[in-house]
């Protein structure tokens, strides 16, 4: 075999293995209750790109969140970002739900009050 198809191979192996994302939930300000803050979800190192992110309050989605656009990373993987204002309420659990390649994980938010 030639080695730029050789080559080719190896990068077309690279670029389609399925990566995980890593996701982490965190708050801009530390957490306090009936303060205003913003509900953050990281998503990084992952592929394929499509991937679902959202915001949750009590298991419901939360509306009006944005979203960053798709970031490219090394090695073909990418990173994405979700936020949105809220206030905790003593009793409210608050987290992010990721769906990638068919697979729903909840991550929940770990109030430091």
């Amino acid at each position: 075999m030639p080695l730029m198809l050789q080559i080719r191979c190896i990068c077309s192996a690279l670029i389609t293995k399925a990566s995980a994302p890593k996701v982490q939930v965190y708050t801009r300000a530390p957490g306090e209750y009936g303060k205003d803050n913003t509900l953050i979800c990281h998503v990084s190192g992952f592929h394929p790109p499509e991937i679902t992110i959202e915001l949750l309050r009590n298991g419901k989605e939360i509306p009006d969140a944005k979203q960053t656009d798709l970031a490219f990373e090394e090695n073909w993987h990418y990173h994405m970002t979700k936020h949105v204002p809220f206030t905790p309420n003593k009793g409210d659990e608050f987290g992010c739900r990721v769906t990638h390649l068919g697979k729903k994980n909840a991550y929940a938010w770990e109030p430091d009050m």
